[in-house]
């Protein structure tokens, strides 16, 4: 088995490493508290009175996590190795370090390892007098079914369900409210997404799983947890077809109401790519009767070097769609 070229100097160095570079790149935007190189923290996001909105996960998904702090949107995350949890420290240091006073909400999405160990960053800051409190993401429709939302992983749906509570946090609503906006946010989010090679680790520089050439497996996770269904490679439109279907079946949105929609690559397929799947997704919402308020088309939560893509569709309301219009500034995403 051939191994994968990649522009690195040490595998097991490679996050600490973007890390650095990051930070060198955008200082009018992120921060590293001292004695805490997993933490990142917003320059102008956190201020007194505001609840802090720490989000996080491992690496690997870039820009997510951490090119989503900033003001606007999340106030710290902290980092994990590729694929891996951040442990309980990072989590809490990146909470100290933006805590306004007002609380803390942990989001990320619906892992083992993520449960575990901000469950107990959690603990830790309940015991330094910081409440703190959680919501997961579940947008990941292929993970689980309808009747089991809570097991269902969060993907790439985290742009849009962080967007909306870190606009919650930035017009400082109190800790309670601004829960809710999360919870309703993740609720009304839906992402299915399709994968069409293998990523490798930095590590190893060796495929992660096997997904032969010409086939596809839809359902697929960001870490390559088994999909719903492998088979042949088919078109773009058959593809935005089979994930619209699961999609506006869950979402039961009636004609006339607003959708924001995400199309996003999992690492190595190109823009023009997406755009032609969202020629189709497009074509199928306004079938629906459905108006789309905003899309946003490109790598926002990817897979490493994976070949695919995912879609995402919020069913807005006036509420959420306040939120993911509320102006935010971080590294990697502005609006």
């Amino acid at each position: 088995m051939s191994l994968t070229q990649k522009l690195i100097n040490d595998g097991n160095a490679a996050v600490d490493e973007m890390l650095v570079g990051i930070l060198a790149a955008h200082p009018e935007h992120l921060w590293r508290p001292d004695n805490a190189p997993r933490a990142v923290v917003a320059r102008h996001g956190p201020r007194p009175g505001k609840v802090a909105l720490v989000i996080g996960g491992g690496s690997g998904h870039e820009p997510t996590f951490l090119g989503y702090v900033g003001k606007g949107l999340a106030d710290a995350a902290a980092i994990g190795n590729v694929f891996s949890s951040p442990p309980p420290q990072p989590a809490v240091d990146a909470a100290v370090a933006a805590s306004g006073g007002a609380g803390v909400l942990f989001m990320y999405g619906n892992y083992a390892g993520d449960v575990m160990n901000f469950d107990m960053a959690a603990e830790l800051l309940e015991m330094e007098g910081i409440e703190a409190r959680t919501v997961l993401t579940t947008d990941d429709i292929a993970s689980a079914p309808r009747d089991q939302r809570q097991k269902r992983r969060g993907v790439a749906g985290n742009v849009f369900i962080f967007k909306a509570t870190g606009a919650a946090a930035d017009m400082m609503m109190p800790l309670d409210e601004v829960e809710r906006v999360a919870r309703r946010a993740n609720e009304r989010t839906f992402t299915m997404g399709v994968a069409l090679s293998s990523c490798s680790l930095p590590q190893t520089r060796k495929p992660s799983f096997d997904l032969p050439v010409g086939e596809m497996e839809i359902g697929m996770g960001i870490h390559g947890e088994p999909g719903v269904r492998r088979g042949p490679l088919r078109s773009a439109n058959e593809v935005a077809d089979e994930i619209m279907d699961g999609i506006l079946a869950e979402m039961m949105a009636p004609a006339g109401d607003r959708v924001a929609v995400l199309v996003n690559s999992l690492g190595a397929t190109p823009l023009m790519e997406l755009y032609i799947l969202n020629a189709r997704i497009a074509e199928r919402l306004k079938a629906a009767g459905l108006v789309i308020h905003k899309t946003l088309v490109g790598p926002y939560c990817t897979s490493l070097d994976m070949a695919g893509a995912s879609i995402t569709v919020m069913h807005l309301d006036d509420e959420l769609q306040r939120m993911i219009d509320h102006p935010c500034d971080c590294a990697m995403f502005r609006s």
